[in-house]
C-alpha cells in the first residue's frame, strides 16, 4: 500500500503544471511573466486551482496515511523543547557566575598594567639618567684628553667609543642638559679621527711603527680600523693604477720631443725620436718602479704592525680583526690588485700603441731588469722591517707590539702558502718574453743561415764563425738579468749549436774519395777538414762561452755543454771514414808481414842484418804521410790524437797478434823481430803526443819482445803472461815453436790469416779463443794417436799446461 502511495505522489510531481515548479531556478515573476504572455489568465488560474486541490487531497491522504508517526514526532518535539529550556537557564546562570569573576579580576588587572607601564617608564627614565650621567662625565673627562694632544688621543678615542656606546639605541635629542656635550663629542669625533689620519699618513710616510701604531690604536677604539684600513689601501691602489697610466701615456712620452705639435694631428713618435721616446718611456718606468717599491713599502709596514699590534685591554691582534670572516690580508689583496693592473695597462697600452709594444718586446730584458730589482728591493725592506720590529730598541713598549710566531715568514705569503708573490709579478711580462724569445732565437738563426746558403759547399768563415759567436754571447750576456730567461735563451743558443752542425752535416762528403789514403787529399776531404775545424772553433768559443756563465743557473750551461756534445759527436763521424780507412790500410800493412821470410838462420858477422823488415819500413811510411797529409791540417790536435791513439793501440795489437801467428820463425827471423818490435814504437810514435800514453797496448809490445828469445818454459812462466799478454797470443807464440804436425788452429780450420784475424776481431772473449785452440792440441793428440806414435812433441806439455792455467783462470774470474 506504501508503494502505491508513492506512485501515485511521484506521478502527481510529475504532471506538467507543476514542472515548472520544482525547478531549481523557479523565480514567481518570471513565472506569471510568461503565463500572462502565452495562455489565458482564466485558464491559467483554473489549472493553478486544480493543481492545489491536488495537492490538498495529496497531503490529507498523507496525513492519515502517517497519522501515528506524526503523533509520536509531535511528542518528541514538546521533549525537546523542555531540555532547551532546561540548558538555557544553566547558561545564563554560568553567565552571570562569569561576570562576577571578571568584575574581580578586571580592576586588579587594570591596576597591575598601570603599574607595569610605570615601571617600564621608570626604567626608561634611570636608563637615561645613568647615560646622560655618564655622558656629562665622559664629555667632562674627553675635553681633558683633547687638551692632552696626541698623547692621551688612543684615550679620547676610548672615550668616544664609549660615547658612541652609550647613544646606540636612545633618542637623546631634546634633552637640554646634554646638548652642549653632544655638539662638544661630535666635534671631538671629527677632530681625533682627522688627527689620528694625520698620525697615520706621517707614520706611513717615515716608516715610523710607533706613530702607526698609536693611530691604529685609535681607529680601533673608534670601532672604524677595518673601514680605515680598507680606505688607506683604496687610496695607494688608486694612486699606483694613476701612476701606471701615466708612465704608459703615449701623449705624455712623445709631447716634450714636440711641444708645440699642430692641434689634432696624431701623436706618435717619428724615426727621428724614437730615441727620446724610449728614453722617456724607461725612465717614466723607473719612476714607476719606485713609486710601485714606495707603496708597497707602505702597505707592508702597515700590515706589519697590524700583524704584531695588539689591543691592551683585549689582547685581541690587530691583523685578526682585519682578516676575520674569511677576508684576505691586505697586503696579499693589494699586491694581487697591484699585479692585475699592471698586466690589464700594459696590455691596453701596447694594444693601443705599436711603439710600446716594440719596446716592450725588443728591449723585455730592460723591462725584467726593472722588475726584478723591484722585488728584490720589495724582499729586502721585508727582511729588514722584520728585523727593526722584533728588536726591541727604540719601541715605544705602551704600544704593545709583540714579536709573535709570523716572523720566519714572508709577509706576502701570509696565510697563502700556495700563492708565489713573483710569480704574478712576472706573469704580466708574459707577451713580452714569448715576443722576445722568438726574437732572439731569430737573431740566433739568422747568421747561420746567412753564412750556410742554399746549394753552398764551403763552411763559414772564421769571421763569419765570429759573427755567430758575439751574437750568442751578447744574447746570453743580454738575458743575464733574470735566472729564468737566462736559462730560455740558453735553449735557443743550444738550438743554434744544434742548427749549425745540422747545415755543417749537410756540407760533409760521404762518398767514396772522402776515404781513400792514396793519394793527396781529395776536394771532399779538404771539405771535411775544413767543416770539422769549423766546428772545433764553434766548440771552442761556446765551451769558453760556458765557463764565463759565473751568475747564470746550472741548467743554462748544462743545455749549452749538452750541445757541444752533438758537435762533437758531428766530428767525430766527419773523421771516421778517414780514421777507418787509415786503420784498415795500416792492418793491410802488418798482415803482409806473413808474405816475408822469417825461417832463416843468423846471419853471417860479414852480413850485417837489415834494420827492420819491408813491411815495417811500408807501415813507418804510411804512417808519416798520413799524420802529414791528412791529420795535420786540422786544427783539433787534442781532438784528432784522441782519434789516432785508438789506431795506434790497434796497430801494436794487430802486430803482435800476428807475430805470434808467424810460421816458422828462425833465428835470423827472431832478430829481425826484435828490430820490428823496436821500430813499432817509432811507427806508431806519429799517431799520439807520448807512445806511453798508449796504456796496455804499449806495455804489451814491450813485454813481448824479450819472449821471442827466451824457452819455452820460461816463456809459459813469465809475470807478463795473463796479465799483460794475454794466453791465447802466448799459446798462437808457442805454436810457432811446435813440430809442423802441431798445426796452427787456422791451419787446422784450412782459413787464411786473414780470416783467422777476423775472427779473433769477432771473438774478443779469451774464453772463445782459448776454446778453439783446445781443439787444435786436441786434434794434435789425435792425430799423434792415429799414427800410433810413441811420444809428444816437447812444447805440448808446456802449451797444455798454460792453456789448463788459463782456462782455470778464466773460470776464477768468472765465478
Amino acid at each position: 500500500m506504501e508503494e502505491g502511495r508513492e506512485a501515485s505522489t511521484n506521478s502527481l510531481l510529475k504532471d506538467e503544471c507543476y514542472a515548472d515548479f520544482l525547478a531549481e531556478d523557479f523565480d514567481v515573476k518570471t513565472y506569471t511573466a510568461q503565463a500572462i504572455h502565452h495562455a489565458v489568465i482564466a485558464e491559467q488560474l483554473a489549472k493553478l486551482a486544480q493543481g492545489i486541490s491536488q495537492l490538498d487531497k495529496e497531503l490529507h491522504s498523507q496525513v492519515v496515511a502517517r497519522h501515528e508517526d506524526l503523533l509520536s514526532q509531535a511528542t518528541g518535539i514538546e521533549s525537546l523543547e523542555g531540555v532547551l529550556q532546561m540548558m538555557q537557564t544553566r547558561i545564563s546562570a554560568l553567565q552571570a557566575a562569569v561576570d562576577r569573576i571578571r568584575t574581580k579580576i578586571v580592576d586588579p588587572y587594570n591596576k597591575i598594567v598601570a603599574r607595569i607601564t610605570q615601571l617600564a617608564r621608570l626604567q626608561v627614565a634611570c636608563d637615561l639618567l645613568r647615560r646622560i650621567i655618564r655622558i656629562l662625565y665622559l664629555s667632562k673627562r674627553l675635553q681633558g684628553q683633547l687638551q692632552g694632544g696626541s698623547r692621551e688621543i688612543t684615550k679620547a678615542a676610548q672615550s668616544l667609543n664609549e660615547l658612541d656606546y652609550l647613544s646606540q639605541g636612545v633618542d637623546l635629542s631634546g634633552i637640554e642638559v646634554i646638548e652642549n656635550d653632544l655638539l662638544l663629542i661630535s666635534r671631538a669625533r671629527l677632530e681625533v679621527e682627522n688627527q689620528a689620519k694625520r698620525l697615520l699618513e706621517q707614520g706611513m710616510e717615515i716608516q715610523n711603527p710607533t706613530q702607526v701604531g698609536t693611530a691604529l690604536q685609535v681607529f680601533y677604539n673608534l670601532g672604524s680600523l677595518r673601514e680605515t684600513i680598507s680606505s688607506v689601501v683604496g687610496g695607494y691602489r688608486t694612486t699606483i693604477q694613476d701612476n701606471i697610466t701615466s708612465a704608459l701615456d703615449i701623449k705624455g712620452l712623445t709631447q716634450p720631443a714636440n711641444p708645440r705639435g699642430a692641434p689634432g694631428r696624431a701623436v706618435l713618435p717619428t724615426p727621428g725620436n724614437t730615441a727620446a721616446f724610449r728614453a722617456a718611456l724607461w725612465t717614466n718606468l723607473e719612476k714607476l718602479m719606485d713609486q710601485i717599491c714606495a707603496a708597497c713599502r707602505q702597505v707592508q709596514h702597515l700590515q706589519t704592525v697590524l700583524m704584531k699590534k695588539r689591543d691592551p685591554v683585549t689582547h685581541v691582534c690587530f691583523i685578526d680583526e682585519i682578516i676575520k670572516d674569511g677576508q684576505p690580508d691586505i697586503l696579499y689583496t693589494f699586491w694581487n690588485d697591484v699585479t692585475t693592473t699592471l698586466s690589464e695597462e700594459f696590455h691596453r697600452a701596447t694594444e693601443a700603441s705599436s711603439f710600446l709594444k716594440q719596446a716592450f718586446e725588443g728591449e723585455y730584458p730592460k723591462l725584467l731588469r726593472l722588475y726584478n730589482e723591484l722585488w728584490r728591493r720589495l724582499q729586502q725592506y721585508s727582511a729588514s722591517l722584520q728585523g727593526a720590529l722584533t728588536s726591541s730598541g727604540g719601541m715605544d713598549t705602551t704600544l704593545d707590539i709583540t714579536a709573535t710566531e709570523t716572523d720566519s715568514q714572508d709577509l706576502f705569503t701570509h696565510g697563502k702558502q700556495d700563492y708565489n708573490p713573483e710569480k704574478a709579478l712576472k706573469d704580466s711580462l708574459q707577451p713580452y718574453e714569448a715576443a722576445y724569445l722568438s726574437k732572439s732565437l731569430s737573431r740566433l738563426f739568422d747568421p747561420i743561415n746567412l753564412v750556410f746558403p742554399m746549394g753552398g759547399r764551403n763552411p763559414p768563415s772564421n769571421d763569419e764563425l765570429d759573427s755567430i759567436i758575439k751574437t750568442i754571447s751578447s744574447e746570453l750576456n743580454v738575458a743575464s738579468v733574470d735566472t729564468n730567461l737566462s736559462l730560455a735563451v740558453a735553449k735557443n743558443a743550444a738550438k743554434t749549436v744544434q742548427l749549425f752542425c745540422v747545415k755543417s752535416e749537410q756540407l760533409l762528403c760521404t762518398q767514396g774519395d772522402a776515404s781513400q789514403v792514396i793519394g793527396p787529399l781529395t776536394e771532399g776531404q779538404r771539405r771535411n777538414v775544413a767543416v770539422v775545424n769549423s766546428l772545433y772553433r764553434l766548440q771552442q768559443a761556446v765551451a769558453k762561452i760556458v765557463s764565463g756563465l759565473g751568475t747564470c743557473p746550472a741548467a743554462a750551461a748544462d743545455a749549452l755543454t749538452a750541445s757541444l756534445e752533438g758537435v762533437q759527436a758531428l766530428m767525430s763521424s766527419a773523421v771516421q771514414p778517414l780514421l777507418q780507412s787509415v786503420s784498415d790500410s795500416i792492418e793491410a800493412i802488418i798482415i803482409t808481414l806473413h808474405q816475408e821470410d822469417f825461417s832463416g838462420p843468423l846471419s853471417s858477422p860479414d852480413k850485417p842484418d837489415v834494420p827492420c823488415s819491408l813491411y815495417m819500413k811500408e807501415l813507418q811510411g804510411f804512417i808519416s804521410r798520413v799524420m802529414a797529409d791528412y791529420f795535420r791540417h786540422f786544427q783539433c790536435a787534442d781532438f784528432i790524437y784522441e782519434s789516432t791513439e785508438s789506431i795506434a793501440q790497434r796497430a801494436i795489437e794487430l802486430f803482435v797478434r800476428h807475430t805470434s801467428l808467424l810460421r816458422p820463425l828462425g833465428e835470423g827471423g827472431k832478430m829481425r823481430l826484435a828490430a820490428d818490435f823496436a821500430q813499432m814504437e817509432m811507427a806508431v810514435a806519429p799517431l799520439c803526443r807520448r807512445v806511453s800514453d798508449l796504456g796496455k797496448p804499449y806495455r804489451m809490445l814491450r813485454s813481448f819482445r824479450p819472449l821471442l828469445f827466451q824457452t819455452s818454459e820460461l816463456i809459459a812462466s813469465s809475470p807478463a803472461v795473463g796479465d799483460l799478454i794475454p794466453y791465447s797470443t802466448l799459446l798462437h807464440f808457442l805454436f810457432t815453436r811446435a813440430p809442423s804436425e802441431l798445426k796452427s788452429p787456422h791451419q787446422r780450420a784450412e782459413w787464411s790469416i786473414a780470416r783467422y784475424s777476423q775472427w779473433l776481431d769477432d771473438h774478443p772473449s779469451e774464453r772463445d779463443r782459448l776454446t778453439l785452440l783446445r781443439g787444435a792440441l786436441e786434434a794434435y793428440v789425435q792425430s799423434v794417436r792415429a799414427r800410433q806414435g810413441k811420444e809428444f812433441a816437447p812444447i805440448y806439455p808446456i802449451m797444455l799446461q798454460l792453456l789448463q792455467r788459463a782456462t782455470s783462470g778464466s773460470q776464477e774470474v768468472r765465478a
